[in-house]
């Protein structure tokens, strides 16, 4: 049995909450896909935000235009734990697949950019598909390279990279936004 302290250790576990902004990417039936994932995330979670859909070519290899977005997603799991129980398990049901080629055409692929407030992983501050989104929802954030604003950030790639903005793909979502 329990004791009373682990029980309530417990228990505030269970109601701490944590901000996470995530990168949903998909060219495979990608209109389809990131679709279906925001719909899983809200399962699992609350949506503060989604941004538009970016379309972009794809980056590494030839292969279909991607679809990104971002979401404001809030959940009480920590990174590990949102990782195992939400974004792999929404992964594995819309078909991703996973393999040695990380360039290889998927249904979706959805990665942590920022955990309450702090870079998850410093590799995707150059990156157009990820910012340009990302801006959308958190134009003040201060990029940790460059220190300057996303929205600031946003602005100089969308001059280097070409990427359309697909605001019907994810229209349904909008409500999210406050």
């Amino acid at each position: 049995m329990q004791d009373q302290s682990e029980w309530r250790s417990n228990e505030a576990a269970m109601n701490e909450k944590h901000l996470a902004y995530l990168n949903l990417g998909s060219n495979i039936e990608p209109e389809i896909n990131l679709v279906k994932a925001v719909k899983r995330l809200h399962e699992y979670g609350e949506i503060q935000e989604v941004s538009n859909a970016w379309e972009s070519k794809s980056v590494g290899a030839a292969g279909p235009n991607y679809l990104n977005a971002c979401v404001a997603f809030i959940s009480p799991f920590i990174q590990a734990e949102l990782k195992e129980r939400i974004i792999r398990p929404i992964e594995a049901q819309l078909g991703r697949k996973r393999s040695a080629n990380k360039f290889l055409p998927r249904t979706i692929d959805i990665d942590i950019v920022l955990f309450d407030d702090r870079s998850y992983n410093d590799k995707v501050w150059k990156q157009a598909f990820v910012i340009v989104p990302l801006a959308e929802i958190y134009p003040e954030y201060q990029n940790p390279l460059t220190k300057e604003t996303l929205f600031q950030t946003a602005t100089r790639l969308r001059q280097e990279v070409w990427m359309e903005a697909r605001p019907e793909v994810l229209s349904q979502y909008k409500w999210a936004k406050q």
